[in-house]
């Protein structure tokens, strides 16, 4: 055990994010997410059970966002005449604005199918089981 790691963050993604460097990529993936099959190319981190705004808040307690970029973190766009709602992006918000003084100016979107292109060069995907639609994050990290 660890003083001042939360508890969510297993011992492999503790691994990942120290491992990362600046301008490196993660995605946070709800559980429709292929997360197996985009991350060929990546550590694919198992994190079923838990929601994706708990662990953004869990990483971001560690992770420095890219400050060289303006928008480090990218959520993936709704696709045009899908009536999703999307209340869990709300709570993105609100939790990078306790990390980031940027807040939800650092937040893009990607549309969906560059999301998945985008998510197939991350460094991981963290497989949440998270039950929102649209829940899927990429977060590009910065310096110390």
């Amino acid at each position: 055990m660890l003083k001042g790691i939360p508890k969510i963050i297993s011992p492999e993604l503790l691994k990942v994010l120290c491992e990362m460097g600046h301008s490196d990529t993660i995605v946070i993936a709800d559980g429709n997410f292929p997360a197996q099959s985009m991350g060929k190319d990546a550590v694919v981190i198992r994190a079923d059970g838990h929601g994706a705004v708990e662990l953004l808040d869990a990483i971001l307690q560690l992770f420095p966002l890219d400050t060289y970029v303006e928008k480090p973190v990218s959520l993936m766009e709704v696709m045009p005449g899908d009536p999703v709602e999307t209340p869990i992006w709300k709570k993105y918000y609100e939790t990078i604005s306790k990390y980031d003084d940027r807040a939800q100016d650092c937040v893009g979107s990607v549309e969906r199918f560059e999301f998945y292109e985008q998510a197939k060069k991350a460094y991981a995907i963290v497989a949440t089981g998270e039950s929102a639609l649209y829940a899927n994050l990429i977060l590009q990290k910065g310096v110390i």
